[in-house]
C-alpha cells in the first residue's frame, strides 16, 4: 500500500466486535472507538488533512456541515488541539442551550456561522469568500470540505482496509456496509479492496444526499484518486451499492420504528448507534442481511455519531 504521510490523531486500531442480533451473528468494525471527543469515523481523514493544513502554514480552519454535524465536531477539537483556528459554517440555527455536536463546538471555542437551508447549498462560495477576506489580513486558511471528503481525505478509509485485513480474514466477507454522508468513506474503502485485491462489495446507505447524487460524487472520488496518485487499478462501479430509502424521513429526522430497532441493540449490545448515520444504517443492515438469518457476511462499520443522541433524547426516551 502506498504511503502517504499523516498526524496520529486516532486510538488505532479500532476493534472489531462479533455481536448477535435476531437471532444472527455478525461483525462489527467500531470506528465509533478511535476516540472520545475525536469519535468516529471523521478523524482518519482529518489526520491526512490536517497535517497538509500544517505543512501549508494555515492557521485557520474551515468546514462545514449540519448543525449536529459529526465532521464538524471532530475537525473543530483537532484543529484546536493543534492550534489551529476554527471556523465552522453551518446548516442550522444557533441555540439558547447547545447539545450533542453543537455543545462541543461551542465547549472548543469555535466560531460559527449559522446558514439556512437555501444559503448551504453554496457553502463552498461562502466558505472561499470569507477565506479571501481572511488572507487579505495576513492570514492562512485551509478549507477541509465537507465530511473530510477529498482525493487525499479519503486515504483514511483506503488504509482502513490493510488495518481490517490484519483483524479478519477479508476474503471470507462478501461486502461492508457503511453510512455514507459525503461519500468518502464509501470511496476509501472501494480504492482500499482494490489495491488488496480484494472483491469486497460496498454497501452504502445514503442519508442526506440522493442515491444518484452520492453515487456519482463517491465513484467520482474513487476514479480522481486513482489517478492522482497513479494507483494503477480500475475500480469496478458495480462494487457500490447504494441502499435508498432509509433516510427519508430527512437528515436531520428519525423515525419511531428506526429508533426501536436502535434501543433494542443498545440493550443487547451495549452499542449506541446516532440518529442521522449508523441508526439508519443499521437500520437497513437489520432488514436486508441480518433478518431470518443465522449469519452475515456483510461487515458492519460503526462510523459514529453518538454525540448526535444527546440532541435527539425526547425522540430517544418517548419511544
Amino acid at each position: 500500500m502506498r504511503t502517504i504521510k499523516k498526524l496520529t490523531l486516532a486510538n488505532l486500531p479500532t476493534p472489531v466486535e462479533k455481536h448477535k442480533f435476531n437471532g444472527c451473528t455478525f461483525y462489527i468494525k467500531r470506528d465509533d472507538l478511535s476516540g472520545f471527543e475525536l469519535s468516529g469515523n471523521k478523524i482518519r481523514k482529518l489526520e491526512y488533512l490536517l497535517l497538509d493544513a500544517k505543512q501549508k502554514k494555515a492557521d485557520y480552519i474551515f468546514t462545514c456541515g449540519g448543525e449536529q454535524s459529526n465532521h464538524a465536531r471532530a475537525t473543530a477539537i483537532a484543529s484546536a488541539a493543534l492550534g489551529l483556528k476554527p471556523q465552522l459554517f453551518l446548516w442550522g440555527k444557533e441555540r439558547k442551550i447547545p447539545e450533542g455536536n453543537l455543545f462541543l463546538d461551542h465547549l472548543i471555542g469555535a466560531e460559527i456561522q449559522f446558514l439556512s437551508k437555501k444559503e448551504y447549498n453554496n457553502v463552498n462560495e461562502i466558505m472561499i469568500q470569507k477565506k479571501e477576506m481572511l488572507e487579505a489580513k495576513r492570514h492562512k486558511v485551509y478549507i477541509v470540505p465537507e465530511g473530510g471528503s477529498s482525493l487525499l481525505g479519503i486515504w483514511g478509509y483506503i488504509n482502513f482496509i490493510d488495518e481490517l485485513n490484519i483483524q479478519l480474514n477479508l476474503k471470507k466477507f462478501k461486502g461492508i456496509l457503511t453510512a455514507a454522508g459525503s461519500g468518502g468513506t464509501s470511496a476509501g474503502l472501494l480504492v482500499g479492496a482494490k489495491l488488496k485485491g480484494l472483491n469486497l462489495k460496498v454497501f452504502a446507505v445514503n442519508v442526506f444526499y440522493s442515491k444518484k447524487i452520492i453515487k456519482e460524487k463517491i465513484l467520482n472520488l474513487t476514479e480522481e484518486c486513482v489517478k492522482k496518485y497513479k494507483l494503477g487499478i480500475q475500480i469496478n462501479p458495480d462494487n457500490l451499492e447504494i441502499l435508498d430509502g432509509y433516510s427519508s424521513e430527512g437528515y436531520k429526522k428519525i423515525d419511531s420504528e428506526k429508533i426501536e430497532v436502535i434501543k433494542s441493540f443498545f440493550k443487547q449490545s451495549g452499542i449506541l448507534f446516532d440518529p442521522a448515520y449508523t441508526g439508519k444504517a443499521f437500520y437497513a443492515y437489520n432488514e436486508i442481511f441480518l433478518n431470518k438469518k443465522k449469519h452475515s457476511d456483510i461487515l458492519f462499520v460503526h462510523t459514529g455519531g453518538t454525540f448526535g443522541v444527546f440532541a435527539k433524547k425526547k425522540n430517544y426516551l418517548s419511544i
